[in-house]
C-alpha cells in the first residue's frame, strides 16, 4: 500500500512511499480503507519534531481519517463491510478518565497515523462517521470537533443562553462556535481578518471583535456581555492571549485551555483567577465514547463542518508547507487517491 512516511523529523523528509500492505484483522479488529483525512496544527508540530521530540520513526503521521470497513475479524458485531467509520485520536482511551498511557498513546505520533490507505484497527477504538456527512466531512471530526465538544460537553457543559468566546477561526473554533449555537448560547468571535467576519456571522456568531482594532479585546468582551464577562472561553492562543481571556472571564466562568499557538511560557497575573473563581481547564481531544456521542448529536443536529475545497494527497508536502500560516477557513481535508 502507499503511505507518507516521516522518515526523521522535518518536512523534508516525509515521503510517499509503498510499504507492506496490514494483515487481516484478529479477533476484535478490523481494517479500514481510509477515504480521506484532515491536518490539524499538531501534525504540523510532530512533523518538524517540535510536539514531541522522542517520538519513535520511521512513522505514519495525522491523527485524522474517515475510510470504510474492508474485513472485520472474529467477534465484531458493531461494524460490517462497508461502513463508513473514523478513527479516535487516542484509540486505547475508551471512556471515562484514563489512565496517562491510554491518553498519550495517540495516532499520528506515537502510533502511526491515518496518512496511508489501509488500517487494522480494534473495533473499540472507531465509531460510525456520522450519517449526515460525507467521508471527507467525517474526517475533520476526530481531533478538532471533539476538542470543541469535550470543552463545551464533557468538561464542563454550557447551557442555553450562556456566552461562548471562540479564538480565530481554525477548526476548533469553528466547531465550538456551531456547537455552541445548537446548544441555545451566544458567541463572541475573535478575528484579525475582516474577510472572515461575514463567514463566522454566516456560521451564527452574535457578536464579532476585531482583535486588530481592540488589541485588548478582553475589555470589549465584557462590555458586550453588560460587564458580567464571558461563560465560557475556548483558549487556543496561550500567552498571547491567556491574559485576555482570563479578563473577559465572568465570575466562575471557564477557560478551556486547548492550545499554546503563542507560546507556552509567560507571565500573567492570576489573581483574578482566583477572587473571580475562574476554571482553567485543560483539554486534550477526547475519547472514544465521546466521539461517539459528539457523532450522533451531529446527525441530529444536521451539523455540517466547514472545510476548505478538498485537496489531492499527492499534494500533501505543499498543504503541510502552507497550513501554519492560518489562510484556511475551517478544516483542511485532503482525499487519498
Amino acid at each position: 500500500m502507499k503511505a507518507y512516511v516521516l522518515e526523521s523529523f522535518g518536512l523534508e523528509n516525509l515521503k510517499l512511499l509503498s510499504i507492506d500492505d496490514p494483515t487481516s484483522p484478529n479477533k476484535g479488529e478490523v481494517l479500514i480503507q481510509f477515504k480521506n483525512v484532515s491536518i490539524n496544527y499538531r501534525d504540523t508540530l510532530v512533523i518538524e519534531g517540535k510536539y514531541d521530540p522522542r517520538f519513535p520513526l520511521p512513522m505514519v503521521p495525522l491523527s485524522d481519517g474517515a475510510g470504510v470497513v474492508l474485513e472485520v475479524g472474529e467477534g465484531v458485531t458493531d461494524f460490517k463491510v462497508g461502513d463508513s467509520v473514523i478513527t479516535a485520536f487516542a484509540p486505547e482511551w475508551r471512556d471515562g478518565i484514563p489512565r496517562r498511557e491510554e491518553f498519550r498513546n495517540s495516532l499520528g505520533g506515537p502510533l502511526d497515523g491515518t496518512m496511508r490507505e489501509f488500517g487494522v484497527f480494534s473495533a473499540k477504538s472507531i465509531v460510525k462517521s456520522p450519517s449526515n456527512l460525507s467521508l471527507a466531512q467525517s474526517s475533520s471530526l476526530p481531533c478538532a470537533a471533539l476538542t470543541a465538544w469535550s470543552a463545551l460537553m464533557e468538561a464542563n457543559p454550557i447551557l442555553p443562553g450562556q456566552t461562548v468566546l471562540v479564538q480565530g477561526t481554525g477548526g476548533v473554533s469553528l466547531f465550538a462556535l456551531q456547537i455552541a449555537k445548537k446548544l441555545g448560547a451566544k458567541v463572541i468571535c475573535l478575528s484579525s481578518s475582516p474577510d472572515k467576519f461575514e463567514r463566522a456571522r454566516d456560521l451564527g456568531a452574535d457578536f464579532i471583535i476585531s482583535t486588530k482594532e481592540f488589541p485588548e479585546w478582553g475589555k470589549e468582551a465584557r462590555k458586550i456581555t453588560e460587564k458580567r464577562g464571558v461563560d465560557h472561553i475556548i483558549e487556543i492562543g496561550g500567552m498571547n492571549t491567556l491574559s485576555q481571556s482570563i479578563a473577559a472571564s465572568s465570575s466562575f466562568g471557564t477557560i478551556s485551555l486547548i492550545g499554546v499557538l503563542g507560546g507556552n511560557s509567560m507571565n500573567t497575573n492570576l489573581l483574578p483567577v482566583v477572587m473571580n473563581q475562574i476554571r482553567m481547564q485543560g483539554i486534550v481531544v477526547g475519547s472514544v465514547r465521546a466521539l461517539d456521542r459528539m457523532c450522533r448529536a451531529i446527525e441530529v443536529w444536521d451539523l455540517k463542518p466547514v472545510l476548505e475545497p478538498v485537496l489531492d494527497w499527492s499534494d500533501a508536502i505543499e498543504v503541510l508547507k502552507e497550513f501554519p500560516k492560518g489562510k484556511h477557513f475551517g478544516k483542511v481535508v485532503m482525499e487519498i487517491t
